[in-house]
């Protein structure tokens, strides 16, 4: 009577399409076309004009990534989000930073109840991060508005060394080197009468307290001569004990001791390895055509209908692959070493002395002299490049979070091909005097 595309629905509402209709028994019909017969499905087309199925559409709709896959806009990663403050804990430093120097291999016990593995050695990845102290140099004080954090006043120290002083420069050696001249005076004037001020400007109206803090790049085999510098968030107690505690690291040292302690989970913002000019496939990883594709194997067939007129952004595309920056989130501590322990790569099962750094170094970075943080697993980035290492965001309460680790064994043969030694003095004990050891140089 109604036909395959009307519905009758009792006791109805007057719809936009439909009209209500009498019945004997009083009650109310509404008939409503489903959606399907209202409009016309649409049309799926190629470029080419022909009819383009469910199974032919590219499977680029349901990616993975975060677009935009573009250039990293700064070279170090940049802390976005710093943990929940909370003053009822004593004040401490909430990030830091480091240089990537490698990875090697632990061995250890696991120590988890129930599992398969329990109290067996199992191997793992690790990475070892070089951190030399930081250097604090300033404090920011900021309030929150509606429309989020604003700074109020930034607190110089009185005296900044070369290395961060070069990154406020773009040609160091032709500048006439003036940076903090008049930052320098508020502290001589009025016995620091200016800077006092400032201080408590910031006790007064602030909520937020950060410390400016940069790298000692120098200390490690890295070229570069200008330092990273970044704002750490100082949380715990008051306002007032953090801008004390921010104004008594002026000029002093910051180890990475003090801000992370053995078994913790810790987060690692960097920049990732660059690979340029990537063509779809190994960009997005999309299936390669068959064999007798024309024009070409490792591309898209069909970048999409042909209305819309355009070419949608979730579409794989060739383009930039990589120097991405990424939040790599709940990394193990599993060693925090200091530099100039000679053992500080030995362990109760292992009691060689031997330190972090591998036979002939690490590759493509050299020796790390001072203190370091071994991580678990890998982190983005290559050799080199700057992490910034920032305290978890969210409570962490799982076992695998929560278990001691008690490393047995760390790798230090050869990274440079398959190496068989972990000290030089086992390679000497077991190769014998060596020709090169004979022969003396003039």
């Amino acid at each position: 009577m109604y036909g395959p595309h009307w519905s009758l629905i009792p006791n109805g509402k007057l719809t936009r399409l439909g009209q209500p209709t009498l019945s004997s028994s009083g009650a109310k019909y509404t008939f409503r076309l489903p959606r399907s017969s209202l409009s016309p499905p649409r049309r799926l087309t190629t470029t080419q004009g022909q009819d383009e199925s469910p199974e032919v559409r590219s499977a680029s709709s349901r990616l993975p990534g975060l677009p935009p896959r573009k250039r990293a806009a700064r070279h170090r990663g940049k802390v976005k989000s710093f943990p929940k403050d909370d003053p009822k804990k004593p004040v401490h430093l909430t990030a830091s930073m480091g240089y990537k120097a490698g990875m090697t291999t632990v061995v250890r016990d696991l120590d988890r109840p129930g599992a398969k593995m329990h109290k067996k050695e199992i191997v793992e990845a690790a990475t070892v991060i070089e951190t030399p102290p930081l250097v604090a140099v300033g404090v920011v004080g900021y309030i929150e508005t509606p429309r989020g954090l604003r700074s109020l006043t930034t607190v110089w120290a009185e005296h900044l060394s070369d290395e961060v002083k070069r990154r406020f420069y773009k040609n160091w050696y032709k500048s006439k080197k003036k940076a903090f001249t008049k930052y320098a005076k508020q502290h001589a004037d009025n016995s620091g009468a200016g800077v006092t001020r400032e201080l408590e400007r910031i006790k007064k109206y602030c909520t937020v307290v950060r410390v400016l803090a940069h790298t000692q790049i120098r200390q490690t085999p890295i070229k570069q001569k200008k330092a990273h510098l970044m704002e750490i968030q100082v949380n715990g107690g008051s306002i007032a004990d953090k801008v004390d505690f921010s104004r008594n690291l002026f000029e002093k040292t910051i180890d990475i001791d003090s801000i992370f302690e053995k078994d913790e989970m810790i987060d690692v913002i960097a920049v990732t390895k660059g690979h340029g000019f990537q063509g779809v496939t190994s960009r997005w990883g999309t299936t390669k055509l068959p064999r007798k594709t024309h024009k070409g194997l490792r591309k898209v067939a069909c970048i999409g209908a042909w209305h819309p007129n355009h070419v949608q952004w979730t579409v794989a595309r060739a383009g930039q692959m990589g120097y991405h920056h990424r939040t790599s989130c709940n990394h193990k501590v599993f060693r925090i070493g200091k530099g100039s322990d000679e053992g500080n790569a030995s362990t109760e099962f292992d009691i060689s002395k031997k330190q972090i750094t591998p036979l002939g170094g690490f590759v493509h970075y050299g020796e790390v002299k001072n203190d370091f943080i071994l991580l678990k697993g890998s982190v983005p980035g290559v050799k080199k490049r700057v992490m910034t290492l920032r305290k978890t965001l969210y409570p962490q309460t799982n076992r695998r979070a929560t278990e001691k680790v008690e490393l047995k064994w760390i790798d230090t043969s050869s990274k440079f091909g398959h190496g068989a030694f972990q000290t030089a003095e086992e390679k000497k004990s077991f190769m014998g005097t060596l020709k090169k050891d004979l022969i003396q140089t003039v």
